[in-house]
C-alpha cells in the first residue's frame, strides 16, 4: 500500500472513530443553506452561492459518511431527506423575495414552481421506492438542480465578467427541468406497474 493510501486510510479510520455523526453533518448543511438564504436576502448573491454550494456538499456527504462509518440510523436517513428539501426551499424563498423586490412577478411565480416541482421530484422518488420501484429516473435529480441554482447565484450579477445576470434564467431552467422530471418519474412508475 502506498504512503498516500495509508494516510487516507488512517484519516478515514480517525474520522469514523470520531464523535462526528451523520446528523451533525446534515444540520451543518442546513445551517449553511440558511446562511446562503440570509446572504441572498441581503443582496450578496455570490457569497450566498458559495454558502449554498458548501451546504449542498455537506448534504451529499452525510449519506456517504453514514454508510462508511456505520453510524447511520433510520431517523438519520429521514432527517437527511427532510433537511435536503428544506435547504433547497429556504434558498429559493430568498430568491423569490429578491424577485418580488425587483418587481419580477414571473420570476416569483417560476421560483414557486421550482420549489413545488423540486419537492415533487423527491416525493415521486420516495413513493416509487415505497412501491419497490427504482425512483431516481429523470433529467434533473438533486445534484443537477443544485448545479443550476449554484450557477444562477454565482452569476446573479455577472460576477464581474460582464453585464449579464443568470439567476432568473437559472430559476426558469430549474423549474422547467424539475417539472419534466416529475412527469418522467410518473410515467416510469406507471410503465413499471403495468409490466408487473
Amino acid at each position: 500500500m502506498s504512503t498516500s493510501a495509508t494516510r487516507r486510510e488512517l484519516a478515514r479510520t480517525r474520522l469514523i472513530e470520531s464523535r462526528l455523526t451523520p446528523n451533525a453533518i446534515s444540520l451543518t448543511g442546513l445551517a449553511l443553506n440558511i446562511l446562503a438564504a440570509v446572504l441572498v436576502f441581503a443582496d450578496f448573491y455570490f457569497l450566498g452561492g458559495i454558502a449554498f454550494i458548501v451546504g449542498s456538499i455537506m448534504d451529499t456527504l452525510d449519506g456517504r459518511y453514514s454508510r462508511m462509518s456505520g453510524k447511520g440510523t433510520p431517523f438519520g436517513a429521514f432527517l437527511d431527506s427532510t433537511l435536503d428539501r428544506a435547504s433547497e426551499g429556504i434558498v429559493l424563498t430568498a430568491v423569490a423575495y429578491q424577485f418580488s423586490v425587483e418587481g419580477k412577478d414571473i420570476g416569483v411565480a417560476l421560483t414557486l414552481l421550482a420549489v413545488l416541482s423540486s419537492v415533487m421530484v423527491s416525493y415521486t422518488r420516495a413513493r416509487a421506492e415505497a412501491l419497490g420501484i427504482k425512483g431516481d429516473v429523470g433529467i434533473a435529480p438533486r445534484a443537477i438542480r443544485v448545479v443550476i441554482l449554484s450557477v444562477g447565484l454565482l452569476f446573479a450579477k455577472g460576477m464581474g465578467l460582464g453585464d449579464f445576470e443568470l439567476l432568473e434564467p437559472a430559476v426558469y431552467v430549474l423549474a422547467a427541468l424539475s417539472v419534466v422530471t416529475v412527469f418522467q418519474r410518473i410515467f416510469y412508475v406507471r410503465s413499471q406497474l403495468r409490466d408487473a
